[in-house]
């Protein structure tokens, strides 16, 4: 069953931390350890099929464990494939009433080809891509814990607004810069500044 927020379908998009593609269809990013992954937790049906996929979900697979499929965007694509086994990634709730960070997942497997894009009753179906040449590809991932309390995007809009002004770990978050990528990098420093706010109190 489909269940990832897809980024737009799009080439990588030109800044500072931009990811390409080789002749050879190889990722070339930056290296990162860190990742925000985005998911739907409420039902939302798209041609037919109900793309929701919650962090409680996750937690109910198999050893808490499911592959990222559905991924149809270039840069986020090849953020996937640019993953090693062990990176640490934020699973987040996205296009729902109350988005943010709900917790943290494992890299447990390295890219391989999304097999939704090869068939048709599937939502994520690509009629140009052939498993002798796949253009999507997916990681798996295994649940570590809920954070100790949500961070929503509200909060992380704040820092990032603040950091703006102050040069902040936060002021060049992709979740604000490039808001749309379903798979965004973060820094070892976004990564550790985020993570500290799960044992802060709310700011009214």
């Amino acid at each position: 069953m489909p269940k990832r927020k897809r980024s737009p379908p799009g080439k990588p998009v030109n800044n500072s931390t931009k990811s390409s593609e080789t002749s050879n269809g190889t990722a070339s990013v930056p290296s990162y350890r860190f990742w925000l992954m985005k998911s739907e937790p409420e039902s939302r049906i798209e041609n037919g099929f109900d793309v929701k996929f919650s962090i409680d979900d996750l937690i109910r697979c198999e050893n808490g464990t499911d592959c990222w499929d559905g991924v149809r965007n270039y840069q986020a694509r090849n953020f996937m494939k640019s993953m090693k086994t062990g990176h640490k990634a934020f699973f987040y709730h996205s296009n729902c009433k109350n988005p943010g960070i709900a917790g943290i997942m494992m890299v447990t497997k390295e890219a391989y080809p999304d097999h939704t894009q090869f068939d048709s009753t599937q939502l994520h179906y690509d009629s140009k891509s052939q498993p002798a040449n796949p253009k999507w590809f997916m990681v798996n991932v295994r649940f570590e814990r809920k954070l100790i309390r949500f961070i929503s995007l509200k909060e992380l809009k704040k820092y990032h607004l603040d950091h703006k002004e102050t040069g902040g770990p936060l002021r060049d978050l992709f979740l604000f810069t490039m808001s749309r990528l379903s798979v965004q990098p973060l820094t070892e420093e976004q990564w550790n500044f985020i993570l500290s706010l799960e044992n802060k109190t709310v700011e009214e």
